[in-house]
Order: C-alpha cells, then structure tokens, then sequence
C-alpha cells in the first residue's frame, strides 16, 4: 500500500510517502519551497525584469504569493487575474481590483499575449511531486491514496471577520466529532465554505485514487501524538508554532478539551506561556484571544491541567518552535517538550494525516495502523486512547 501525504506550509511543503512495505522511519521524503514561496519568487523575478504577468489557475495559499502581486501592482506593472487566482488574494474580489489587478475572465485569458508572463497557481501539483520522485526511479502510478494538508480560514460572507469565522468552524467542527480527524475530508465531502480546501480538490480533479484534504495545525498536532514520549501520556498540551498561526489543543479523556489560536507574530514568549497556562487551567476566554488580534480560544473540558508535575509542562512542534529556546530575558518558565514523531519533526504533519487517512478510507486502517503502532509497541498510542 502506498500513500502520499503532502504538508503545504507558509515556508515549505514537506511530502511522505507512505510504503507499508517499509518501516515508516524508512519512507520517502522531500522538504521542498511551498507553493505560495515558488509563485513569489517567480513574481518577483518578473517584477524585476518589467514584466507583466498573468494569474490563472486556483485559489492557493496567499501570503508571499499575494504580497509579491500587490508589489508588482505597485511597481505600475500590468498584473492580471482569473477570478479563481484572484481569491488568492482576498475572498472579495473589488478589494483585489483595488490593489490595481485586473481580473479578466478564462476566455481573455487565453487570448493574452505571449509577452505577459504565465503563472499559474495551485497548493497541491501532482504532477511536478511525481516527477521529482520519478528522476529517483520511484513511480506513484499505483497509490492507494493522497493526503494533502493545507490553512484554509475558509469563505467569510461580506462583512464577517475571516478569524471568526475560522473559529466558529472550529468549534462546529469539535463538536460534530470530537477528534482531531474531524478536519479531514475526502474531497467529495468538503464543506463549501473551506473554499482552499476545495481548491485543492479541484486542481487534483481527475486523479484516479481518492484524495483526502486537511487543516494543517490539527495534522501537526495529530502527528506529534506519535511522539513515543508524548504518547505515554493521556492528559497533555500540544502547540503547533507556524509561520503565521500558533495553535494549541489541550488534549485529555474526553478527547479535544480546549483550543486556541493566534496570529504568531503577535506573540512572544512570555504571552505564549500566558495563554498556555490559561487554555490549562480554563480561564482562557475567547475574547480575550479574538481582541488581541488571535482567532479565539474554547474550552470544553472542565478539569484543569496541571503543570509543573512531570518532565515536561507542554508539547511543541512547527517551524517557528525555537520561541521555547532561551533567547534572552525571554527564558522559559513551561518546560517544553520539542515532538519528534518517527525521527522526523519536519514530517509531523504528514503522520497525522495518515492517520487521519485510516479514519476516513477504513479499508486502509488495518494496514496503517500496523505500521503506525510502531511508535511505541508496549504502550499507548492514539488509537489506544481514544
């Protein structure tokens, strides 16, 4: 069985293949520039060059990808943009037109001349991971299934903050299933208001094996559970630290207890901890949270957790978790413990959706599950807990 998980960050996509023939140590990876990174870069080099460029494609992650068009619009180049591309953007398309792109429909697309430079956009080319994997002598012709991770705030309706209305799915979410599988789909059951997640079915469209799409942060919190160390414990705090979002879940008998998540260039250390300590113990209020420019926090469980009683206060995992490392007057009062699921932090993601893969396509289960218990043979994994 072969599977292919793919982990599309701000920074990097981190790409695993499954092999149940294989240890799961012994899998093939690739740490590659995320999407959102290689469509900057090609703006950029455009922008530099004085050339005008054309969008077409999907919605993707925006971020560097957005902020090298907004420039190129700036420099008083022509920047051009299919409805689809343009949700990169922004969700409402007269503030994209607003930032001096113009959007054209697929028609003139294809009727733009070829001195305007062609870049098209999509989170998830599986065309371009197969042939790398190809120059190794390794074919994906015969997977049993993709995964693939990605942030998605999700279609606020005019008028309604995108970080609200993240959290409110989040919540719902929780609550219909309280797992962190609960933010994975097959591609034929997304939400309609989880319009990237949607994107990345839509440009894996004819593929003949089924696709499955996930909420990053949940993934990477999933996979750090299979941390051997972690999953000895029942009761534990787990924080993803991304590029742009931080997101913590308390995790306990009743499964999810309590989450939060803020903008991670608004915090330091110092609030880090602050807000660790309240999602512990309950206090955290999701006011407290959305008016301090975070997406919001919620509390379910109504035992408090307890730090200072054990090797280590809270789990850590993401590219931005050097915040633990002491930096200064910035030192730590939690103690962390940095997951590495299998021997491979930057591969996190990737595990939880693999298992989160054996949740949704249940002939696969077995088999993953095999693989997975390796972890930690003679003690608890998640499947255990649950």
């Amino acid at each position: 069985m072969q599977i292919l998980a793919v982990d599309i960050g701000t920074g990097t996509q981190d790409i695993f293949l499954y092999d149940s023939r294989l240890d799961i140590e012994n899998g093939f990876k690739l740490v590659l520039p995320s999407p959102t990174m290689i469509v900057h870069r090609r703006i950029k080099a455009a922008t530099q060059s004085r050339t005008p460029i054309l969008l077409t494609g999907h919605q993707m992650g925006g971020g560097p990808s957005a902020w090298a068009a907004e420039a190129h619009a700036r420099a008083g180049l022509l920047v051009y943009a299919t409805e689809d591309a343009a949700l990169t953007l922004d969700d409402e398309l007269k503030k994209v037109e607003a930032l001096g792109i113009k959007i054209i429909t697929e028609d003139e697309a294809d009727r733009i001349s070829s001195d305007v430079l062609h870049i098209e956009l999509r989170d998830f080319d599986f065309e371009a991971i197969a042939g790398t994997f190809g120059r190794f002598g390794i074919s994906l012709r015969d997977l049993d299934a993709a995964v693939v991770a990605v942030f998605d705030h999700g279609a606020a309706p005019p008028g309604v903050s995108d970080r609200k209305f993240r959290f409110d799915y989040i919540d719902r979410r929780i609550k219909d299933k309280n797992s962190l599988s609960a933010f994975a789909y097959l591609s034929s059951e997304i939400p309609q208001s989880m319009s990237r997640l949607q994107s990345v079915a839509n440009s894996a469209h004819g593929l003949d094996f089924p696709l499955i799409v996930m909420d990053t942060a949940p993934a990477a919190i999933l996979g750090a559970t299979f941390d051997p160390v972690v999953a000895k414990r029942e009761i534990k705090i787990i924080a993803n630290i991304g590029n742009f979002h931080t997101l913590a879940f308390r995790l306990g008998q009743i499964g999810i207890e309590g989450v939060f998540e803020h903008h991670t260039g608004e915090i330091n250390l110092p609030k880090l901890e602050s807000l660790l300590r309240a999602l512990g113990d309950g206090s955290l209020k999701n006011k407290d949270v959305f008016d301090d420019n975070g997406h919001g926090a919620l509390i379910y469980g109504k035992e408090s957790y307890k730090f200072g009683i054990d090797e280590f206060d809270v789990v850590v995992t993401g590219p931005r978790r050097s915040i633990f490392l002491d930096r200064g007057t910035d030192t730590p009062t939690l103690k962390p413990y940095f997951a590495v699921p299998f021997g491979d932090m930057m591969i996190t993601g990737c595990f939880g959706m693999l298992a989160a893969a054996a949740e949704i396509l249940p002939n696969l289960a077995a088999t993953i599950h095999s693989s997975m218990r390796s972890v930690n043979p003679h003690g608890n994994t998640p499947w255990d807990v649950d």
